[in-house]
C-alpha cells in the first residue's frame, strides 16, 4: 500500500527535487514537457472518467452553473491543455539571463541574472487544467511545485497531476517534481501555507474567501491573485455595435472566470440604440441585471442595484449596471468597488481613452477590447498561475517570467574594499 505523506513530507521531497531540476538545461526540460504532453493526451480517458465523478458530485451539491463550467473537461478541452504545453516549450527559457552587467568604481563587473525560485506551492479551488499549467510552468521556470486543489475537483486533479508524474518519469528524471496533496481538509491547506524552509512562493488562485485565507495565515512569500470584479466602461463617444460586441464577449462566454465582465458602467448620455442591444444581450442570455435608478427603466428585468451588488464578483449570468455622468464619475466608481483585476473603456475619444489608461489603476486596463484577453497564454506567456493584483514582484498573469528570482554575480580579479 501506498504511503500516505505528511505536508511537510511532500515539502521535504520538494525541497530535494527542486535542486536536481534547477541544474536541468533548456533541452532537458523540454524534453520532460513532451513527454508530460504524450501522458496527458495517452490518460485522456482517465482522466475524463474522473473529471465525471467531480461534475456528478457537484450537481449533487448544487454548484452553480458557471463554477460546473470551469470545473468541466472533455476532449477540446484536454487537446486545448496539452496545446498549451507546446506554447511553453516554445517560450525562451526565463532562467540564467544576464539583466545587467555594469563595472563599479574597484573594476568589479556586477552582473543580475534570473534564477529559480525553489519550491512554488499553488492553493485553488474548480479549475482542474490548474493543475497542468502550474505544473507545465514550474518545471520550465526549474522550480518543484506542490498542488493542493479544491475537494471538488480532486478526482479530476489526482489523475491529472499522475499523468504528469507519469510523463517525467517516463523520460527519465525525478517525478516528484510535481507533487499533489489529496488531503483536501482545511488543516492541509493551512499547513501548506505555513511551510517555512520548504515553500519558496505560495499562490492562491480561487474566490475572495481562499485569497483573504491565504494572505491572512501563510508564513511564506505570497503573491495575491484577486478576485475578478471586472468593470466595462461604455463613453458616450463609442461605436455601439462594437461596444455591445465586447459587452457580451466580456459577460457571457465564460461567466465563471475571473476575467468576464461583472459591472457595467455607462455614461448618461448613450441612446436609447444601446438599451435596445443591451436588453438583446439580457434576454438571450437570461441575465440577471442589478442596476442604479437611472438605468434599472432601461434594462428588462433589471433589479435596484445595493452597494454589495457594485462590489461584487458574481461568476454567473448577472452583473450591475451604474449610470455616470462623465469619465471622471466612472473612474471614481471603478475606483471604489474594483479588485485591481482588469477594466476596460469603449470610446472613440483618444483623450478619455489616455485619461482611462493614466488613471485606473488595475493590472490590467484596456481600451475597446474584452476584459477576456487577460490570461497568460492570450499575453504571449504560454499560460498563467493566476492574475497578481499585487503590486510587488508581480502583477497581472503571473507566467514564466514572473516564476524567477535574480541574484548578483560579481566578477573581480584580486580587489578588497578600502
Amino acid at each position: 500500500m501506498e504511503r500516505i505523506l505528511s505536508v511537510k513530507d511532500i515539502g521535504k521531497i520538494a525541497k530535494e527535487s527542486s535542486r536536481k531540476l534547477a541544474k536541468l538545461s533548456t533541452k532537458e526540460k523540454n524534453d520532460i514537457l513532451r513527454s508530460v504532453k504524450l501522458s496527458i493526451i495517452e490518460n485522456t480517458e482517465n482522466i475524463l472518467n474522473e473529471n465525471a465523478k467531480d461534475i456528478e458530485a457537484s450537481k449533487r451539491n448544487n454548484m452553480p452553473e458557471g463554477l460546473i463550467d470551469r470545473l468541466l473537461l472533455n476532449e477540446e478541452r484536454i487537446m486545448s491543455m496539452a496545446k498549451a504545453i507546446d506554447d511553453v516549450i516554445d517560450y525562451k527559457d526565463p532562467v540564467g539571463r544576464v539583466l545587467s552587467m555594469e563595472e563599479n568604481y574597484a573594476g568589479l563587473k556586477i552582473g543580475k541574472k534570473t534564477v529559480p525560485l525553489g519550491v512554488i506551492a499553488i492553493i485553488y479551488e474548480a479549475r482542474p487544467n490548474v493543475t497542468l499549467d502550474a505544473a507545465i510552468l514550474s518545471i520550465k521556470a526549474s522550480s518543484a511545485i506542490i498542488l493542493r486543489g479544491g475537494k471538488e475537483a480532486i478526482n479530476s486533479n489526482i489523475a491529472i497531476a499522475e499523468a504528469i508524474r507519469e510523463g517525467i518519469k517516463n523520460a527519465g528524471y525525478d517525478e516528484n517534481f510535481v507533487q499533489i496533496i489529496r488531503d483536501t481538509s482545511r488543516e492541509s491547506s493551512l499547513l501548506l501555507m505555513q511551510l517555512k524552509g520548504y515553500v519558496d512562493l505560495l499562490i492562491p488562485r480561487g474566490s475572495a474567501s481562499l485569497i483573504n485565507s491565504v494572505v491572512e495565515n501563510a508564513k511564506v512569500p505570497v503573491i495575491e491573485t484577486g478576485v475578478g470584479n471586472c468593470h466595462i466602461y461604455v463613453d458616450e463617444k463609442c461605436d455601439i455595435k462594437n461596444a455591445l460586441e465586447i459587452i457580451k464577449n466580456a459577460k457571457t462566454t465564460r461567466v465563471g472566470v475571473c476575467n468576464a465582465m461583472e459591472s457595467l458602467v455607462v455614461h448618461e448620455n448613450l441612446p436609447d440604440e444601446f438599451y435596445e442591444g443591451l436588453n438583446k444581450i439580457v434576454e438571450e442570455f437570461n441575465l440577471k441585471v442589478y442596476a442604479d435608478d437611472r438605468a434599472i427603466e432601461k434594462i428588462t428585468g433589471a433589479k435596484s442595484a445595493t452597494e454589495e451588488d457594485f462590489g461584487k464578483e458574481y461568476l454567473d449570468y448577472a452583473f450591475s449596471v451604474k449610470t455616470v455622468s462623465n469619465i471622471d464619475e466612472a473612474i471614481e466608481h471603478i475606483a471604489k468597488y474594483s479588485t485591481g483585476h482588469s477594466e476596460a473603456i469603449l470610446t472613440e475619444s483618444y483623450e478619455n481613452a489616455m485619461k482611462f489608461l493614466d488613471e485606473v489603476d488595475s493590472s490590467s486596463v484596456y481600451v475597446n477590447a474584452s476584459t477576456r484577453f487577460t490570461d497568460g497564454g492570450e499575453f504571449g506567456k504560454g499560460a498563467e498561475l493566476g492574475i497578481s493584483t499585487q503590486k510587488l514582484h508581480a502583477r497581472g498573469p503571473v507566467g514564466l517570467d514572473e516564476l524567477v528570482s535574480y541574484k548578483y554575480i560579481i566578477f573581480g580579479n584580486g580587489q578588497i574594499r578600502n
